[in-house]
């Protein structure tokens, strides 16, 4: 960030009035030559004794024409900036006494315009190498969106309570969030790449061809939409990044939340989200994470967070080679070098920690194979002191794996109180109890609760009622089969049904799904989740076409 300085193609230091013969065509209407263009620079904190200002490298530039309508200040440090009134406060930031170039275009109407160059000299004692380092490694660095991460993209006041600035209080996006709907799905197409010029910043956004647009601003696409969404947006181009000193109210009521340091993008260039600002204060950076905020709105009273990484947002690797799996066509019992069939009422006789009503057993009626798919029956019957009767199997010494892609194809049980699933628990359950082994329910589904399926994560914190679980709709559950799947890496865990993912959750090194896990198909009846049981059940069978996994 030393002196470095643009030769531009036309440097005019005089006024160039350009004149038209405003009586012989007018199919564009009246055209109008902006006359007597005038700049003034005033060099803020410039004496006698600070010549070049006080080193904060603000200029106050007023731009005034006759017939002008328009002023558009084009900088020879990259940047540029339109306005009507023809003020703009400009913060030059390279470091030292640099002089600059600063061209003023007043446009007029018909097309017809007047441009005079001035220069300044100015002082900048403002200086992050260490921001321009993390930005572009030193050469070129490419950064996405963090969406595995809770909060990547957020939305808080601003204002001048500390207690509120600094963190996305209004709403935090959860991960993968904008995945899940083709209105903001684009969002993470995104690749942001910062490269160092020599000591100046470059940026470039490539969106492939679709922009994440904040309904305030949907009109700049002629959208007429009352939401946010996706639309093309052209968003080619070389910007030029400067650094500076934030202004924001961070820096003065929350100093700490901040890093003061700010990113003002050439030539409307925006991080990703577009929200109508050029304009981003980092809050915090490293090598592989950056967090900044940026504040919209005419009044100023909105900050809008991004978190930005630099390893592409991934919701699963390819996962393709198929590890393990039953397909369950061989009739009669269940594959006994595959499955384990647990017997009883759970180690302490307690309904498996869940107040569940079934006594399982390895009996046929129960649980068996024919015509290709695996079925397991609750009965009501009396048996061992418990009123129905159902199958729980279990991989554990059998199979186990660390990440990969589960799929199961099934058709689910209907009556109130009934509680099929397909789950897993971590290996090291005889070791390390519940919950801290953590649990994963890929799969399940109450009667009481007919056209609802649930995914759920359980581990310390998270666990019984309190565990992170999603849920969507699904009429025809019980009526056809449909094919319940999840995806489970380091970074994010996805549950689907039908391909179509409903539930996300980051996976991080503090939680404990970074280990081997079994599988689990069982189906209880009642209990905390199954809830109050038909008094008119009879049986009914839990149906299991296939279960695989993939690595």
């Amino acid at each position: 960030m030393k002196n470095y300085i643009y030769t531009f193609l036309v440097a005019i230091s005089s006024l160039l009035i350009i004149t038209a013969c405003q009586d012989d065509d007018h199919t564009f209407g009246s055209i109008n030559t902006p006359e007597n263009l005038n700049i003034v620079a005033e060099i803020i904190g410039q004496d006698g004794a600070h010549p070049n200002g006080d080193g904060s490298g603000l200029v106050n530039f007023t731009a005034t024409a006759s017939k002008s309508l328009n002023y558009k200040y084009i900088f020879s440090d990259g940047s540029s900036q339109s306005t009507q009134s023809g003020k703009f406060q400009k913060r030059f930031t390279n470091t030292g006494v640099n002089t600059y170039q600063v061209t003023v275009l007043a446009s007029g109407t018909g097309g017809a315009s007047t441009t005079k160059t001035i220069e300044v000299t100015v002082q900048s004692d403002f200086s992050d190498d260490e921001a321009f380092q993390f930005l572009t490694g030193g050469g070129t660095k490419k950064w996405y969106w963090a969406a595995a991460e809770a909060g990547h993209l957020g939305v808080g006041p601003n204002n001048d309570n500390p207690a509120q600035n600094g963190t996305p209080i209004w709403y935090a996006a959860a991960p993968f969030e904008k995945a899940n709907s083709p209105e903001s799905s684009c969002l993470y197409d995104n690749e942001l790449t910062f490269v160092k010029d020599g000591n100046n910043l470059r940026y470039t956004l490539n969106n492939q061809g679709k922009t994440f647009f904040n309904v305030g601003y949907n009109s700049v696409v002629g959208a007429t939409s009352t939401s946010d969404g996706c639309y093309d947006y052209n968003t080619s181009g070389t910007k030029t990044v400067l650094l500076g000193p934030s202004d924001s109210v961070l820096s003065t009521t929350n100093p700490t939340a901040t890093r003061g340091t700010t990113m003002t993008f050439s030539d409307g260039g925006f991080m990703g989200y577009y929200i109508g600002q050029s304009k981003y204060e980092i809050l915090s950076i490293t090598d592989n994470r950056m967090v900044v905020r940026a504040v919209m709105g005419n009044d100023n009273a909105i900050a809008w967070y991004h978190i930005f990484t630099t390893s592409p947002p991934s919701q699963g690797a390819d996962f393709t080679n198929l590890v393990w799996q039953d397909e369950f066509n061989v009739d009669g019992a269940p594959d006994a070098s595959k499955w384990v069939l647990e017997t009883g009422r759970g180690p302490n006789n307690d309904g498996w920690g869940n107040q569940e009503q079934q006594y399982y057993t390895t009996n046929s009626n129960n649980v068996s194979i024919s015509g290709g798919t695996l079925k397991i029956t609750a009965i009501r019957e009396n048996f061992n002191g418990s009123p129905f009767t159902s199958a729980r199997l279990k991989t554990q010494g059998k199979f186990d794996f660390k990440y990969g892609k589960v799929v199961m194809r099934a058709k689910l049980p209907t009556g109130g109180g009934t509680w099929p699933a397909l789950w897993m628990l971590g290996s090291n359950i005889t070791s390390v109890p519940w919950p801290d082994c953590g649990e994963i329910d890929i799969m399940e589904h109450v009667g009481n609760q007919q056209n609802t399926v649930f995914s759920t994560l359980h581990y310390p914190g998270h666990f019984g009622g309190n565990g992170v679980s999603g849920n969507t709709t699904n009429a025809t559950a019980s009526s056809a089969f449909h094919e319940y799947s999840m995806v489970w890496t380091d970074t994010v865990i996805k549950f689907y049904i039908d391909n179509v993912q409903f539930h996300t959750f980051a996976n991080t090194a503090s939680t404990p799904f970074n280990q081997n896990f079994f599988l689990l198909l069982n189906f209880a009846m009642g209990g905390n989740f199954g809830g109050a049981i038909d008094p008119s059940f009879t049986q009914s069978t839990y149906e299991i076409d296939y279960v695989k996994v993939y690595q």
